[in-house]
């Protein structure tokens, strides 16, 4: 499957699915008088933005350079990532401040009598979000994208919320409805938690960050390894994006021709492009060692 049906797919799924939930649990929740499933439902609608968003950063992210744009448009993808962090943001203090306001209003919580449906949508809609969350986590590891890798756990977030409303239906079917407000704070927290995660990935791609001492480690194992490479001076890294750009310095025999040299620069940087797929491009500068 080729990247663009592959993005095309994550995007129906997304989409369809989240359409779907939001139509069952809106009716769910009306029928079961539960203002739990109703909420939840809304938490829902959000998903349909969050993936239209995750498509728009993915698609204009993977447009060509252009005359104003010479290293390409990685960065969109960041933005898109950023906007659901804070889409995540904005949806756990929702979920957290209406739990607290109903924890101080009235510690028995609300007088609801839920019907059984709201606890069956509930269900429904944990299997269901879940299985997106697996689902588009497994594509947006393999786009390496991380927009869609966001939208991934805005569906996890989406499951935590229902969690939350199936222990409140559940709580208030027994008698005890303060569970409900209790689980939506810790659903919050929770919520708060990948939103920080997202928000802090995309910032760091955003500013050219270097890759973690491990990758560097590696690549600079793999460069020693090239035939021709006496020694490396220098490698700096920095993330682009999802992408990554590297600089480096080689020490070659100082015997050798300048098109003898430059020949074992470019097999480096063939080598090491054909082996790390998540390098957008790497600049090779030899240096002369004295024999």
């Amino acid at each position: 499957m080729t990247e663009k049906k592959i993005v095309a797919r994550l995007t129906q799924v997304g989409i369809v699915g989240n359409m779907l939930l939001v139509a069952f649990k809106l009716y769910a929740g009306i029928a079961g008088h539960s203002g739990a499933m109703v909420s939840d439902a809304v938490h829902s609608l959000s998903d349909v933005a969050a993936t239209f968003i995750a498509f728009l950063g993915v698609r204009l992210g993977g447009k060509a350079p252009d005359r104003q744009h010479p290293y390409g448009h990685d960065r969109l993808e960041c933005v898109a990532s950023m906007v659901l962090g804070i889409i995540l943001l904005a949806t756990g203090l929702g979920i957290g401040w209406g739990g607290i306001q109903q924890i101080l209003a009235d510690g028995n919580g609300a007088a609801i009598d839920p019907a059984p449906i709201a606890l069956i949508a509930a269900l429904v809609s944990i299997i269901a979000k879940e299985a997106m969350f697996q689902y588009t986590r497994y594509y947006a590891k393999k786009l390496n994208s991380s927009a869609f890798m966001a939208d991934a756990w805005h569906h996890r977030s989406d499951a935590l919320s229902s969690i939350g409303s199936l222990v409140g239906i559940g709580g208030a079917m027994l008698g005890c409805s303060i569970m409900e407000p209790i689980a939506c704070v810790a659903i919050c927290l929770c919520i708060l938690k990948v939103a920080f995660d997202i928000l802090k990935d995309a910032l760091e791609k955003m500013l050219d960050t270097a890759c973690p001492d491990s990758y560097e480690q590696a690549l600079s194992d793999f460069i020693c390894k090239q035939q021709g490479v006496a020694r490396l001076d220098a490698l700096r890294t920095r993330k682009f994006g999802s992408m990554v750009y590297i600089d480096a310095e080689i020490g070659v025999d100082g015997s050798l021709p300048l098109s003898q040299a430059h020949s074992i620069a470019e097999q480096v940087h063939h080598a090491v492009e054909a082996n790390h797929p998540e390098i957008k491009h790497i600049m090779i500068h030899e240096n002369p060692v004295e024999a």
